[in-house]
């Protein structure tokens, strides 16, 4: 069987009209940035609509990619920002009620449903738990611990220095630990003076 054909050379192939090339670049790299937006965003739907302006936005913006990075490191850069661009647009939505969700009588909300949240309470409390954490700190701590990339790449995704990388994946770590209840038996380094320093 012959190896897969590297992302770059599908890249090439669509910027030279191939359109199945793109169709195969969508496949291999969706499950991906999907986990990675779940992740970031905290919610399957929003997570899918990230994924949709992820690969819209990969389609029309593919004629810029140089190749400077690994194309993976450039879609996860274009994943992130769709997932900065869709938490700022649901901050800016209103919070809507439907009309008469409080007005149900008891008697129409039925019996009891049996609570099983202790079978999968680990996996919910760190889902809820990452949803705790500060944006800017999530995002860095999925690449690194969840998507195990490399502070460097984390870094050319971010467009930000390795020093800030570390920082955030290092406070990042520390609000889901809090988030958890996990209390950090080691006296908290102190703050440096900014962030971008190594």
């Amino acid at each position: 069987m012959d190896p897969p054909e590297p992302d770059e050379e599908l890249v090439r192939r669509f910027l030279l009209g191939d359109a199945d090339a793109f169709e195969r670049l969508v496949e291999r790299h969706r499950q991906r940035v999907y986990n990675l937006c779940l992740r970031v965003l905290g919610d399957p739907e929003d997570a899918a609509d990230a994924v949709q302006d992820t690969f819209l936005s990969v389609l029309t913006k593919l004629r810029q990619f140089r190749g400077d990075a690994a194309f993976t490191t450039w879609m996860h850069r274009v994943a992130v920002n769709a997932c900065y661009d869709l938490s700022r647009k649901r901050r800016r939505q209103p919070l809507l009620r439907l009309a008469g969700d409080q007005d149900l009588p008891e008697s129409e909300l039925g019996a009891p449903v049996p609570d099983h949240a202790e079978e999968s309470a680990g996996t919910h409390d760190a889902v809820a738990a990452l949803r705790e954490v500060p944006e800017e700190f999530r995002v860095a701590l999925v690449l690194a611990d969840l998507h195990d990339m490399a502070y460097e790449q984390i870094a050319k995704v971010l467009d930000v220095p390795i020093g800030t990388v570390k920082s955030r994946v290092h406070r990042g770590r520390v609000a889901l630990a809090r988030a958890m209840g996990i209390t950090n038996r080691e006296p908290e380094a102190p703050a440096r003076a900014s962030e971008d320093q190594p």
